[in-house]
């Protein structure tokens, strides 16, 4: 009888590292599908007893999925509940972690993913993450991604599609000087929700005015900054779409101080549809996104992989729609 084929003799068939093998033979995310069918078929060739690897790889696991959010705001917070009730019927717990917010913190993910990957945690979600990629050994998924593009399977809302409902039913009750409070510049969902905006206006032949966007970076401080100096303005909008719930509840707050009336003289649109946004009064209308059906996904997403499957496809777009409550009217 042969010598049995060792994870070496399939390493070298297949012209990889050993560390490649495993992580083929064992799902893991952060290999080619070309590399993937390479060594497997190797694997078979040489008649490599792979679940010997695959079982050692499975005895060395945490049991534990992170989450990386840049802060714990209502956004990250009902993305959390959906990952939680996704892993609630599986073996794997979860790890909420968020990186130091220091005043340059792009790429806080990889510091953090170094810090997690094979020793804490098995898998990493993303939320709204500055960067698509990282050299880590754990599958990644992420959510709302960044503006790059990277093989990284991705989880998001239709932000385009509902910009664009948002503003043509501004459109439809009469208003024309309609502003708009932009989020984070570097996020795909923030540029989709600008391509909306514009998109309704030209639709309604009428042009973008830049003195009507301002810039919010999701942040509420800035956005109410940004708010107040957009309806401090003397031919001011008389209605704004912000492009999140808090960043519209901030041009509420910053309207009020400037003696408007929402509806009466300022309509308000949000995006999201946080628990925040039917407690403050008026009640918010907003564009409400499935939050928790994206942590869910992406967890099913991280889940899989684990388990040897590649996710397909690998980017989700999921539904948005319009949710008419109290802050929008017709233009007095």
């Amino acid at each position: 009888m042969g010598r049995r084929a060792t994870i070496h003799d399939v390493a070298a068939a297949a012209g990889v590292s050993v560390s490649t093998v495993s992580k083929a033979v064992n799902g893991r995310y952060g290999i080619a599908p070309g590399t993937v069918q390479r060594v497997l078929d190797a694997v078979e060739r040489l008649g490599y007893e792979s679940s010997l690897v695959a079982s050692s790889m499975r005895s060395s696991r945490t049991g534990v999925i992170g989450v990386l959010v840049a802060d714990f705001e209502p956004f990250s917070t009902e993305i959390l509940k959906g990952v939680a009730l996704a892993l609630r019927e599986t073996r794997y717990d979860l790890l909420a972690y968020s990186g130091s917010r220091q005043a340059d913190s792009t790429g806080w993910e990889r510091r953090s993913l170094s810090r997690l990957s094979g020793t804490l945690i098995d898998g990493a979600i993303m939320v709204t993450p500055t960067v698509v990629s990282a050299p880590v050994e754990v599958p990644i998924v992420a959510i709302d991604p960044h503006t790059g593009h990277a093989e990284l399977p991705t989880v998001e809302s239709d932000s385009f599609g509902g910009a664009l409902q948002a503003m043509q039913y501004l459109l439809s009750l009469g208003h024309r000087r309609i502003g708009f409070l932009a989020g984070r510049p570097d996020l795909r969902s923030s540029a989709a929700r600008d391509a909306g905006y514009r998109k309704a206006l030209r639709d309604a032949g009428l042009e973008a005015d830049p003195a009507l966007v301002r810039v919010g970076l999701y942040i509420p401080e800035t956005a109410r900054e940004q708010a107040h100096l957009l309806l401090a303005q003397p031919d001011r909008p008389t209605a704004v779409f912000a492009a999140n719930d808090l960043s519209a509840i901030a041009v509420m707050e910053a309207g009020a101080a400037l003696g408007l009336r929402v509806p009466e003289d300022l309509s308000v649109i949000g995006f999201d549809d946080v628990p925040e946004a039917s407690r403050v009064v008026p009640a918010l209308t907003t564009v409400r996104q499935p939050m928790r059906r994206l942590g869910a996904l992406a967890a099913e997403f991280v889940t899989a992989q684990l388990a040897g499957h590649r996710p397909d496809p690998l980017h989700v777009q999921l539904p948005t729609r319009l949710v008419v409550r109290g802050t929008t009217a017709p233009p007095a």
